[in-house]
């Protein structure tokens, strides 16, 4: 039966805190509707940072889902608000909006040239990883051979600190991931990682990569991607599984969430067949099939935080408040 003083309080803390998705990770097409992101808003969500390329697609999809998406806010001003700083993102939250801004997963959409990091902060990018998966000319991606981060990755790393841009380890390989928590000036931060003494996945990360990224001042945002939380029951009690694991090893002020889900109609499951390499057999063919814990998990994940005697600020924190501490850092 449900506890309804914990769904009263959970509900309470969602309306109170700074709710905040780090990743979802939308396929780009020409096509693309964002209207489904009135999701987020309408369960509590004050912020989602919003994938607009990946290194599976040709950099110049990037700056047409940059054009498109930008558009789209532009048009639907009176629900959504393009984030460029942190005092916008509370801005939103006041005046009931959903606050957005892009992250970019792998650095081919730099066409290996780090000025354009600024290029796309300037137009709204406010995170960016190395490689999704598989090497490419900055480092290593996470089912690929660990190269490091490479000459051009070290001076994306240092553009990156100058722009005000957060260095995101998500997808990347343990090597470049160490290598970039120790090279970056600023908060380092996995937007959507899970722990991988819970499910062994080469896309979840070792212990010493969750204790490196809270050194650092950063944040690991827990996914509800099934391949991710539990081969058995990949469900809501795997992710808070996932928290717990993160809390009790660096502490609630350095998780958060970062769901990376995936919209019904997305283009993406074109991608898995089309570009198989970048999701190798080895890790994904003998697993279920691939489902993802959408936004609206919000009030019941909030709620069995609460059950397992997490106190008021500790889940105000991981709802958001520690992620937006990270953006307050960094971000100019």
């Amino acid at each position: 039966m449900p506890d309804r003083a914990s769904a009263a309080r959970a509900a309470k803390l969602i309306n109170e805190a700074l709710v905040w998705d780090a990743h979802a990770g939308f396929e780009y097409s020409a096509n693309r509707d964002l209207s489904q992101i009135q999701r987020w808003r309408d369960v509590g969500f004050d912020y989602l940072s919003l994938n607009v390329g990946y290194d599976v697609m040709p950099w110049t999809d990037t700056i047409a889902a940059l054009a498109n998406y930008r558009h789209w806010l532009a048009a639907n001003s009176d629900g959504f608000l393009l984030a460029n700083t942190a005092d916008d993102v509370r801005r939103a939250k006041t005046g009931g909006k959903l606050a957005v801004t892009f992250d970019i997963e792998g650095m081919c959409s730099l066409n290996e040239d780090p000025a354009m990091v600024a290029f796309y902060y300037d137009l709204g990018v406010r995170q960016m990883n190395f490689a999704y998966n598989l090497n490419n000319a900055a480092g290593g991606g996470c089912h690929d051979e660990d190269i490091g981060l490479t000459d051009f990755g070290r001076a994306v790393v240092a553009e990156m600190n100058r722009v005000g841009m957060i260095v995101d380890c998500s997808h990347n390989a343990y090597r470049t991931t160490m290598e970039a928590m120790e090279l970056s000036s600023a908060p380092v931060i996995f937007s959507h990682s899970n722990a991988r003494r819970l499910c062994d996945h080469e896309r979840n990360i070792l212990d010493d990569q969750i204790k490196a990224c809270a050194a650092t001042g950063g944040v690991v945002g827990i996914n509800g991607i099934h391949w991710f939380l539990d081969v058995d029951a990949p469900g809501i009690d795997a992710l808070v599984a996932h928290i717990d694991y993160m809390v009790d090893l660096i502490g609630p002020a350095a998780v958060g969430l970062g769901l990376d889900y995936v919209l019904p109609d997305s283009t993406l499951f074109d991608a898995l067949t089309v570009n198989k390499n970048f999701w190798p057999d080895r890790q994904y063919a003998m697993r279920r099939k691939s489902a993802y814990l959408p936004p609206e998990i919000l009030p019941e994940v909030t709620e069995k935080l609460i059950t397992r005697g997490y106190d008021d600020e500790a889940v105000r924190g991981i709802l958001g408040g520690n992620f937006m501490r990270v953006a307050e850092q960094v971000w100019r």
